[in-house]
Formats: structure tokens, sequence, C-alpha cells
């Protein structure tokens, strides 16, 4: 899993709430167990019409946001199915960090073990993202992990929480089987004491 420490990077308006996660990943995109790939139908009803042709209303299909980085949204994001697609495609879009009031639990649970960083933030907090998100190829902002920091590109600062353990691992990469692999010589120690102690094993 790549690490997360500071991201500087387009942040893209989508101001709805209640966004589940068939609406990040539509259901016929789950045939696959591949991470990769994913990107190009995130949002799909959203930004594709019964055609298969763009929607030149939604966010992600206008010029200045077609490589967002950040999402800024709204609250009860990622809720619905726990599919784990959600966050590949957002992921395999770009999108590395999302930005809401609130999130379903086992979505915000799956973008930690992912790499993505979703930070809570009070709705007025959020509001003054969107409004920065919405000025378009200017909508650049900075998530600071280390110092729990987002600076708008007025200079503003707004400060966030995260839970220690959970930024210990986005900033060192560690997804758990990264933290699993940290142990690999005490697991070593053990299985070989364990091999002597219980032959019959």
């Amino acid at each position: 899993m790549d690490k997360f420490t500071t991201l500087t990077g387009i942040a893209a308006p989508l101001p709805l709430r209640n966004i589940d996660t068939d609406m990040i990943i539509p259901k016929q995109f789950l045939k696959t167990i591949q991470r990769t790939g994913l990107g190009k139908s995130l949002f799909f009803e959203m930004r594709f019409d019964q055609d298969g042709k763009e929607n030149p209303d939604f966010v992600l299909n206008k010029p200045a946001y077609r490589k967002a980085q950040i999402l800024v949204t709204g609250e009860n994001f990622g809720c619905g199915s726990s599919r784990e697609h959600a966050p590949w495609a957002l992921l395999d879009f770009g999108i590395r960090c999302v930005i809401a009031p609130d999130f379903a639990d086992i979505f915000y649970n799956n973008c930690f073990q992912n790499g993505i960083l979703p930070i809570k933030l009070p709705q007025s907090d959020v509001d003054k993202l969107l409004d920065d998100a919405s000025r378009g190829a200017n909508a650049t902002i900075t998530v600071d992990l280390d110092a729990q920091e987002i600076r708008g590109p007025d200079g503003g600062v707004i400060r966030f929480e995260i839970d220690p353990f959970r930024k210990h691992c986005l900033l060192n990469g560690l997804d758990n089987i990264g933290l699993t692999l940290e142990k690999t010589s005490a697991i070593s120690v053990f299985e070989t004491k364990a091999k002597t102690d219980r032959p019959w094993l």
C-alpha cells in the first residue's frame, strides 16, 4: 500500500448526501477481484448516459476535474453495501482523499485499508472546502496528514482529527498484511519454539 504523507491536488466538489457504494461503483462491475481497472467505472451512472456517452455536467467529466485527487462531498458518504470495490474504484481513478461531514463505517474502514484518507469535518468546514473546490483549475488544496491540516488555495488552514493508529498506518503505508509483516521476526521465533516444544504438530 502506498504511503500517504502530503497530497497537493485538485479538489472536486460533489455536494450530494447519501452517496452509496452502488453509486460509487455499480454492481455490474463487481465481477473482478482486481484492484485496478475500476476507475473508468467510478460513478458510472452519473458520469455516463444510457448510450455510454459522457455526461458533460458531471464534475469528474469537466476538464478542470478530470485529474482530481481529492473529493469534497456530502454526509453519509459510502453508505449501502460493504463492497471494497468502492475504495478500489476511487483509488484507481486517482482519488487519494475524501472529505465529508461523515462516512458509513465500513466504507470508512475500507478506505484506510486501501491507502485513501477519509477526513471528517464539521459541515461549515466542508462548505468552505466545497467553495474552494468550485474554482475549477484553481481548486488546488494541500492535505498534510502528519500536521493534520488542510491548506486551501487562499492560504486558509483547517485542522482535522484522525485516530493515531490509523494515521501511523497511512504514513507508513501499512495495511493489515503490512502490519503482520512488521512482526516477521517475532513470528519466526514463535514458530521455531513451537516446533521444538511440540514436534508432533
